[in-house]
């Protein structure tokens, strides 16, 4: 004697296979803001870590199989930790989001974008998508002021 499973009881195998695929799938993602670090504890023997698009995401890996990985720009890449010998040992998408929005202020005048952090006073914002000129004019006033406060201002 044979058991053949009813088809309702089939399909409810199948969904609850596909949930438990898509529950890892989505494990291995890590999300993390724009111009912000996030922590990641590595596995044991990590011996070098590959950004797949370095201007996405960058990563630097601490003493304890602690990684400091910090969103750099927009999109998707991937990190891969390989151990001594090279055999892989993590593989993991990185998703590089906006910024959380609270006090921040995006002020579009027809295709002209500039953005200001107003916690609680609105002043510019370097935040990648303005208008070059605004970016630019924001960028280079705050490479000025990193220059007086660290001495090498000309």
């Amino acid at each position: 004697m044979s058991f053949r499973p009813s088809k309702p009881l089939t399909a409810a195998l199948l969904a609850a296979a596909l949930c438990a695929a898509a529950t890892t799938a989505q494990a291995d993602i890590v999300t993390i803001n724009l111009d912000q670090a996030r922590i990641v504890k590595m596995p044991d023997r990590v011996a070098t870590i590959v950004i797949g698009n370095p201007a996405i995401a960058d990563a630097n890996l601490q003493p304890g199989g602690i990684l400091v990985l910090t969103g750099k720009g927009y999109g998707s890449t991937n990190i891969v930790a390989l151990d001594r010998q090279g055999r892989v040992v993590m593989d993991n998408n990185v998703q590089v989001v906006g910024p959380p929005q609270d006090g921040i202020l995006v002020v579009q005048r027809g295709l002209d974008t500039e953005t200001y952090s107003c916690t609680p006073r609105c002043m510019p914002r370097l935040t990648l998508g303005d208008t070059p000129a605004y970016f630019n004019a924001v960028g280079s006033e705050m490479s000025s002021r990193n220059g007086f406060s660290s001495g090498t201002a000309k």
